[in-house]
């Protein structure tokens, strides 16, 4: 067996009394800093949370609020890396397709129950379940778990699953091929533990704020929903005493600009930089303006499915689309915050990734315009005969204005008629999954740090794949790369069936561009998946 190290429980204790000293003291115990007295962390959302239950939530800011909640097997420190969360360590096979965490004995829940092995064997099964209908449940897939598929299928029963408690703090977990990236799956809201006597309890309403019992650093105290989501300290958290941050409100703020303003006032301690703002705001306010890599990518998605439009089953037509966008255009004078133009699906900042050249990036926009002409024409449409579609986006200032800008440069270069409609997040989700849409809009962070994450959205059997996009060379070389010593020729070949086919239209890849308080201490800059948690934040004192 091979053994994978982790912090040490009697150096998490040390670290514990030092850091109680220190907090008596109001300075940080590693930087001395003077904290803020009042530890309160507000940032803004651009719409309600999915959910907040682990095995149900489906969007980003649903997510910041569930690794608050509830803790996983493994956590990430600020740079990305696996540290330990309710697991101290793990255990690997000679052959990779055995994982055995160990536990700590001190993680409980926010009743003070024990946290143990069977509560992540309760949720696993549960997300792979087809009677909760998850919209994570392709990730269970993902993850290779023994049978998860057949559950997932419906042909097996979720006790099938390749995951056991040997007892009360051993967790073991089989897959079926190998993934090297399995342990920072392990990160991901879908593994989270769940309570298993509270959910059968309360159903649906299990997360409610008078309901819920959680295992993470915080607990949920309010939620009005489209107005805010407030959680306050856990004090049963096994690792409280190192917890600064004692209160983290999210704020639901539609508009930008409103939210900017509201920062200026001091009611933010984060919130996203306007579109074409951020050299302004850089200037005028260099300590609080930043932008740094993420890794996720801008995209809209062509309807493929039978109840898509028939034109965009024409791949010149899709090109045609493509090739017309002056990315160069949306990044510098639209959005204007270090976001890097997209000519594949997967960003460059994906680790051990390296995007390969596309005809179309090597291009001059005068010369894609012109070709983009020409594959119109062939499929059939020009000034006689115009092409038409709506093309639908959640309500977003940014997100408007890169969708009129589109619907410009279509209009503009190809005589193309996209009619334009916005909708609340909920209902846009709605929509898109059930393929009511002819052209949408879709953004996708990595759930992990790895290409797959990004490529195994296109695959056929993908529960995101919205545009019922299929390909079964492009889903055979997915699955050659869970086995492969070296992915990169499979994931090259992969991104170039894509850029052939463009079932997507690539837009951008994102930065992470906020106005941050300078009070705010510890924000995780260097970790490209954005994955934070509250608890190793901290304010300080002006």
């Amino acid at each position: 067996m091979k053994i994978v190290t982790r912090a040490t429980l009697s150096a998490l204790l040390s670290t514990s009394i030092l850091a109680g000293a220190a907090l008596a003291q109001d300075t940080h115990p590693e930087t001395g800093e003077p904290l803020a007295a009042d530890q309160t962390f507000t940032y803004r959302v651009l719409d309600e949370h999915s959910s907040v239950d682990p095995q149900v939530v489906e969007d980003v800011s649903g997510s910041e609020i569930v690794r608050d909640l509830f803790e996983g097997l493994m956590n990430q420190d600020e740079n990305g890396e696996l540290v330990p969360g309710v697991a101290t360590g793990y255990e690997v096979s000679d052959d990779k397709l055995t994982y055995t965490f160990s536990l700590r004995p001190e993680a409980v829940w926010s009743n003070g129950d024990p946290v143990t092995a069977n509560d992540f064997v309760f949720a696993w099964r549960r997300a792979a379940d087809p009677a909760l209908a998850s919209p994570y449940q392709w990730f269970i897939e993902l993850m290779s778990l023994e049978n998860a598929s057949e559950i997932v299928a419906g042909d097996m029963a979720p006790e099938e699953l390749g995951v056991t408690a040997v007892d009360d703090h051993t967790l073991e977990v089989r897959l079926t091929s190998p993934l090297p990236y399995f342990p920072f799956m392990t990160t991901h809201a879908t593994t989270f533990p769940a309570p298993q006597s509270v959910v059968e309890e309360f159903g649906a309403d299990w997360t409610r704020p008078e309901n819920i019992v959680s295992n993470g650093a915080y607990v949920l105290t309010e939620h009005l929903p489209n107005e805010r989501s407030v959680r306050e300290r856990n004090e049963m958290y096994w690792d409280n005493e190192n917890t600064i941050i004692d209160r983290v409100v999210a704020l639901v703020i539609n508009d930008e600009n409103v939210a900017l303003t509201r920062y200026m006032a001091g009611e933010l301690d984060r919130t996203e930089v306007p579109a074409g703002q951020f050299p302004r705001l850089s200037e005028e306010y260099p300590e609080e303006a930043i932008s740094f890599p993420r890794l996720c990518n801008y995209y809209y998605t062509f309807n493929l499915s039978d109840s898509g439009p028939e034109a965009f089953k024409d791949v010149n037509v899709r090109k045609a689309l493509a090739l017309a966008v002056d990315r160069k255009i949306i990044v510098e004078n639209i959005m204007a915050g270090g976001q890097p133009e997209a000519y594949t699906f997967t960003p460059a900042a994906v680790a051990g990734f390296e995007p390969p050249a596309t005809e179309m990036a090597g291009m001059s926009q005068a010369d894609r315009d012109a070709m983009a002409l020409e594959l119109l024409a062939e499929a059939g449409y020009g000034p006689d005969n115009p092409l038409t579609f709506e093309m639908i986006y959640n309500t977003s200032e940014a997100h408007e204005k890169v969708a009129v800008a589109l619907s410009q440069m279509w209009k503009q270069k190809l005589g193309v008629e996209a009619t334009l409609a916005n909708m609340e997040w909920k209902v846009f989700l709605e929509e898109r999954g059930n393929q009511n849409f002819e052209l949408a809009r879709g953004a996708w962070c990595g759930d992990y740090n790895e290409a797959s994450t990004f490529l195994d959205l296109l695959d056929s059997a993908s529960g995101y794949n919205d545009g019922k996009y299929a390909n079964e060379t492009y889903d055979g070389l997915l699955e050659d790369a869970k086995t492969a010593d070296d992915t990169t020729p499979l994931y090259t070949e992969a991104e170039q069936i894509l850029a052939a086919e463009m079932p997507v239209i690539p837009i951008y890849h994102y930065a992470g561009v906020y106005m941050m308080d300078s009070d705010v201490g510890n924000w995780p800059v260097n970790n490209v998946e954005q994955n934070w948690y509250s608890k190793n934040l901290y304010k300080i004192a002006e």
